[in-house]
């Protein structure tokens, strides 16, 4: 793995967004193993341009790492990269269109059985329906994927979902 795509991820959790982008950029500029580990840089790199707000560049990079995953014949970070491809489409107010990409994402997660990308997803996807007014199905949505967990909670994934069933309620 491009090391830089480690930092950059690093990076963002802890904040950094500016830092975390021009760290990401470097290591999708070249690199040993960049390449193979390409949707995987553009996912956090489409992650990173969505918190600064820089929504058109996120939906860039995620669309850019979905044609990396095609061209590379992996799938490993399809749900992640449709799920940044809604956010970044839902902050460039295309809503439906981003609710489309969420529901892809949430429809490979679930294929995959991988519940830490189907709870971002979903609770992605039950954010944006709270928005719309539909807190009740939100929250009919989001909750039992997060009581599907049973360890893990002060992690930043359940947090964010268990904040959000609070404020459904």
């Amino acid at each position: 793995m491009e090391p830089r795509f480690l930092r950059g991820a690093a990076l963002t959790m802890q904040g950094a967004f500016d830092e975390a982008v021009a760290c990401l950029q470097e290591g999708l500029a070249g690199g040993v193993g960049a390449m193979l580990f390409r949707p995987y840089g553009l996912a956090r790199l489409a992650e990173a341009l969505a918190r600064l707000g820089q929504h058109g560049a996120a939906l860039v990079a995620a669309r850019e790492g979905l044609q990396a995953q095609r061209e590379t014949g992996q799938g490993w970070w399809d749900a992640e990269l449709h799920r940044l491809e809604g956010l970044a489409l839902v902050g460039l107010n295309r809503i439906e269109e981003g609710q489309s990409a969420l529901n892809e994402a949430l429809h490979i997660a679930r294929r995959q059985q991988a519940k830490s990308y189907e709870l971002r997803a979903v609770t992605n996807l039950a954010r944006l329906w709270s928005e719309q007014g539909r807190r009740a199905e939100a929250r009919e949505l989001l909750a039992p994927i997060y009581g599907w967990f049973t360890e893990g909670f002060n992690t930043a994934d359940l947090k964010d979902a268990k904040a959000l069933i609070d404020e459904l309620a």
